[in-house]
């Protein structure tokens, strides 16, 4: 990236505030927020009744309340549903048109004087950092946007918007438990019974995956063997994400057949362990 700060059009700010806000997102939301820190970064989800993600979220837990880094096209819904779950709680629930999402390009981040907020993002200590500033108007170059999702891609983070949308995917299809956005430890949110069995029988057989390849496209499907195990959900040369089905795979698989291409699977690290365990399952 060549830019010190990146603005990132596609995520926008929501604000819940007020005395009941962390109560109210304890029984809603997929991370524990009971002994959430002020200055903390947390990542989390509201699901679906059936387990599936509706929006994920980036969230700092303010002095008075949580600020939540969104994807920009589901705000306004998230905002709508913690609206109706909120019932006489006091929460003052707003996406905020006056405030836009940056990131930090550097290991040690350089804050704008603007900045009303920055934190570390919770799922990668190599991912950059977060800033909530007001609406400057600026807009980032194609190339440093294609070096963001580059990057993000290289570290197996998936992102709403591009790798998935509201209420396809369950949270272990995108890594959420490996990514700290999952506490199944926690009282009860919308969706946990669905989640916490998938978890509890040992039935997760998707997953996000990082890839390698010359001409890697969203869209593109993947092919073990001759069989359909997946697809390509976004990609900056020469890396991809896709989502792939570990039961199509088998243990040692390393490449797949992504159209006329092959795409070598790189990581997550923990992805071979996880194939050998469902392998194993009778």
């Amino acid at each position: 990236m060549t830019c010190q700060t990146l603005p990132l059009a596609h995520r926008c700010v929501l604000s819940l505030t007020g005395p009941d806000t962390l109560t109210l997102l304890e029984r809603l939301v997929t991370s524990r927020t009971a002994d959430w820190g002020e200055g903390e970064a947390r990542y989390g989800a509201l699901l679906t009744p059936q387990g599936k993600v509706i929006s994920d979220f980036l969230a700092l837990r303010t002095s008075d309340g949580v600020w939540m880094d969104t994807d920009r096209a589901e705000a306004a819904g998230l905002a709508k549903r913690f609206q109706m779950f909120r019932l006489r709680s006091e929460v003052d629930i707003m996406v905020r048109p006056d405030l836009e999402v940056w990131i930090s390009t550097e290991s040690a981040p350089t804050v704008p004087p603007d900045t009303v907020h920055a934190f570390p993002d919770p799922r990668h200590p190599d991912s950059p950092w977060r800033l909530i500033r007001p609406v400057t108007g600026d807009t980032a170059s194609a190339a440093d946007v294609a070096a963001y999702h580059r990057h993000r891609i290289r570290l197996g983070l998936p992102e709403q918007g591009s790798d998935f949308h509201a209420a396809e995917v369950f949270p272990a299809d995108i890594n959420m438990d490996r990514l700290g956005g999952l506490d199944l430890k926690k009282g009860c949110f919308v969706g946990q019974e669905v989640v916490s069995r998938m978890h509890r029988r040992g039935t997760i057989r998707k997953r996000t995956v990082i890839l390698e390849g010359k001409t890697l496209e969203p869209g593109l499907d993947l092919v073990c063997a001759e069989r359909q195990a997946g697809q390509i959900t976004s990609a900056s040369a020469p890396v991809a994400l896709g989502r792939l089905r570990l039961d199509r795979t088998g243990p040692g698989a390393e490449s797949l057949m992504a159209g006329p291409t092959t795409a070598t699977l790189i990581g997550p690290e923990w992805l071979a362990g996880e194939q050998a365990a469902l392998a194993a399952v009778p």
